[in-house]
């Protein structure tokens, strides 16, 4: 393939722009594929196919794309001041108001923000605050942090580094000391023989236990986690999991972090997966769904007890001295304020529970399909998983590409999806409809078929 029939566009961008996430070289002769406009669930390619965008684009696009009450609110704030900054006490309206609407809909005892501008930002600003917190305690020692193995949280120097992907680190001289990693919490892949859900939680959180104890518990900070692990599979926690983390943690005095990027403003069937899941986190990391991705921004939502240590830092040294340019946007606040205002208005929680039973039947009938070994979800989040095998869980052998196959295959359907190694994610606008889902399905099903025939 080459960039011989492509648009200019195209051209300029496979010339100039560096691609996240992309073969560098490749992407000099094969060029973007440019989406040029958006409608409710669906998006246009410049060639003007439509496509179902299954995953919201990045988990991001919770009420679709295109969105004229957004861009009126949005067009509003850039006329009447465009920007201001957050430091030294200033700010304006819309930062505070949405400070407030986040407190009135944050777990009870969480009611102070710290507006950011993506959710790196807000996983990062968290690891200088766990940090900021046991210097306020006089437990300056406690530097270490646990994540889990596959995890994401994100691209930054230290973020990169709480993201248990050996890829993310190869080649950046990465993960820095200090970070250590747990057993995610994959049951279909990672349990033993025989072993239940409540079996394998047990055996994660002594595992956890274990690591705290080698360590040394007085030196372990804190502890991060999605509630539903998004970019290493839509991995949901088997049963037991995070109340027996959260014991251990309890019993250490280990701060709890709930990366909730993906998973807030319901996605999991509750306003945050902490909730789904019992989760008592001292800090949750939020953005993506917080704007409906029309526009950066994220926040970190502080409990009470890191906040009375801010503050009392914030004493000692005069001022709390962290901050970025466009934390508090007005233009970015103005329209999330407003994102949070349609999911009052369309009961975001109750939609997704609604729609929820019809997501999930979605899944169990593909987990018959002869190339499917696990499927299910939460909410409106989900994924199958890939295999050659059902019985013995095998993979299909690389040299097939099945995976590339399949991502064509839903593509000529008309539907993204999102691929993670043999693992094929949905996580669609919250928006959708009863009848958009089944299509969205029925379309999945098309391609899994398509790829079945191929592998004859």
């Amino acid at each position: 393939m080459s960039l011989i029939n492509r648009s200019p566009a195209a051209a300029l961008d496979a010339a100039h722009q560096v691609h996240p996430h992309t073969n560098l070289r490749e992407h000099l002769d094969l060029g973007p594929t440019l989406f040029v406009r958006g409608e409710g669930i669906y998006v246009f390619g410049e060639d003007g196919k439509e496509y179902i965008e299954g995953v919201a684009a990045l988990w991001c696009a919770s009420l679709g794309f295109g969105s004229e009450r957004l861009g009126e609110v949005a067009k509003k704030a850039i006329t009447e001041i465009g920007y201001y900054h957050n430091f030294r006490g200033s700010g304006t309206p819309a930062a505070g108001l949405l400070s407030a609407k986040l407190a009135s809909i944050a777990p009870d005892g969480m009611d102070k923000v710290l507006l950011q501008s993506s959710g790196t930002e807000a996983n990062d600003t968290a690891i200088k605050l766990v940090w900021y917190y046991w210097h306020g305690r006089g437990e300056p020692q406690r530097r270490k942090i646990i994540s889990r193995t596959q995890a994401y949280h994100g691209t930054g120097t230290l973020t990169s580094c709480l993201t248990g992907k050996p890829n993310f680190h190869q080649g950046f001289g990465l993960p820095f000391d200090g970070f250590l990693y747990v057993t995610q919490p994959y049951h279909y892949r990672l349990a033993e023989p025989g072993e239940s859900e409540e079996e394998f939680s047990t055996r994660l959180a002594e595992e956890l236990e274990a690591l705290i104890l080698k360590e040394g518990p007085e030196t372990i900070a804190a502890f991060w986690a999605e509630p539903v692990m998004g970019s290493s599979g839509v991995i949901t926690p088997p049963a037991g999991y995070f109340q027996k983390v959260q014991a251990v943690l309890d019993k250490y005095d280990i701060l709890f972090v709930a990366d909730e990027v993906i998973c807030g403003f319901g996605r999991t069937g509750e306003m945050w997966g902490s909730q789904t899941y019992g989760i008592r986190p001292d800090l949750i990391c939020a953005a993506k769904a917080l704007s409906a991705a029309v526009i950066p921004i994220s926040a970190v939502i502080i409990g009470e007890r890191v906040f009375e240590t801010m503050m009392a830092q914030s004493d000692h040294f005069g001022s709390f001295t962290h901050g970025y340019t466009y934390s508090g946007h007005p233009v970015a606040s103005a329209v999330a304020l407003e994102v949070l205002t349609i999911y009052e208005e369309m009961d975001i929680v109750g939609r997704v529970k609604g729609l929820e039973p019809i997501f999930l039947k979605g899944f169990a009938d593909l987990k018959d399909h002869p190339l499917v070994g696990d499927s299910g979800g939460v909410g409106l989040i989900g994924a199958i998983e890939i295999v050659a095998d059902k019985s013995t869980k095998a993979m299909h052998d690389p040299s097939l590409k099945v995976m590339a196959r399949l991502d064509a295959a839903t593509r000529k359907h008309g539907l993204i999806t999102r691929l993670m190694g043999n693992r094929i994610g949905l996580s669609p606008p919250q928006i959708i409809t009863a009848d958009e889902t089944r299509e969205m399905f029925a379309r999945l099903g098309r391609a899994l078929d398509d790829v079945t025939a191929e592998l004859g």
